[in-house]
């Protein structure tokens, strides 16, 4: 067999395994108090420099070896010490605890360890620093990367204004004015269907294959009963997203089509 390889060398002595109790002198950590978050952040970096099993921790030398921080503490900044005074009282509890004898329980119990909370406390912790590291490790702007922006000429995109209500009402209105102008004072019942309206208004849309002015769209020879169920096929038609009615621009005439994917649906219904 191969010799072993230590694990470390002290004063050029080789070290086989590591020390069971690596005490760290208070003055050692003199530079290092600030960059402690609380007093768990601290308890953990003793018990991970120690090689203290979590799970199973020695209290009498782990609160001996606190108390000596928390007294260079005091030395150095008093309100740094507040918390770490709590749990410097919760340690020496917990170490007074252990040493007293446990109450004998019935078979198969076992008696509640004094150090449970304590380790708990310390494996959340753990957890959760463990967990933000990781988020800090990955890439964050501004710091592994940053952001481009780039200038788009607003004439590349056009966007076409919406039609309002009011403008419908506006050209409505000028097509009833020119249905007025031809209107023959005739009197009569006539049926009018806003169905077979629509079908009308689908058919003369796929004729022209693309966009068609409002107004061309009625014939003012209908009349004024007429142009008024023409005008509601088109606000259902519109309503059933089987036609579009857009402008190029504001205060512009209105141009109808068919809507893309609608005109089959379109003919059924008619």
């Amino acid at each position: 067999m191969g010799e072993v390889e230590p694990v470390a060398r002290v004063y050029g002595q080789p070290l086989e395994q590591m020390p069971l109790d690596l005490y760290i002198p208070p003055d050692a950590l003199a530079v290092m108090l600030d960059a402690f978050e609380g007093p768990l952040d601290l308890l953990l970096y003793m018990i991970r420099r120690a090689n203290i099993d979590i799970l199973d921790i020695p209290m009498a030398p782990l609160t001996r070896q606190y108390l000596d921080y928390v007294e260079a503490m005091r030395a150095s900044n008093l309100e740094l010490a507040a918390d770490y005074l709590v749990m410097a009282a919760m340690l020496i509890e917990i170490k007074s605890r252990m040493l007293l004898p446990r109450p004998k329980l019935g078979e198969g119990e076992d008696a509640e360890d004094p150090r449970a909370e304590l380790v708990r406390r310390l494996m959340e912790y753990e957890q959760m620093k463990l967990a933000g590291q990781k988020l800090n490790e990955m890439p964050q702007a501004d710091r592994e990367f940053f952001w481009v922006e780039t200038l788009v000429e607003k004439s590349l995109y056009v966007r076409h204004p919406e039609v309002s209500v009011a403008d419908l009402k506006e050209a409505w209105v000028s097509v009833v004015r020119q249905a007025n102008l031809k209107r023959h004072h005739k009197i009569g019942r006539e049926e009018l269907s806003v169905r077979e309206h629509m079908g009308i208004i689908l058919r003369a849309l796929q004729a022209k294959e693309g966009f068609v002015q409002f107004e061309h769209l009625f014939d003012p020879e209908m009349g004024v009963p007429g142009l008024v169920v023409h005008f509601i096929a088109m606000l259902e038609l519109g309503r059933e997203k089987l036609i579009e009615i857009t402008q190029t621009e504001a205060f512009q005439p209105i141009y109808v089509r068919v809507h893309q994917g609608g005109t089959e649906s379109g003919q059924e219904g008619a």
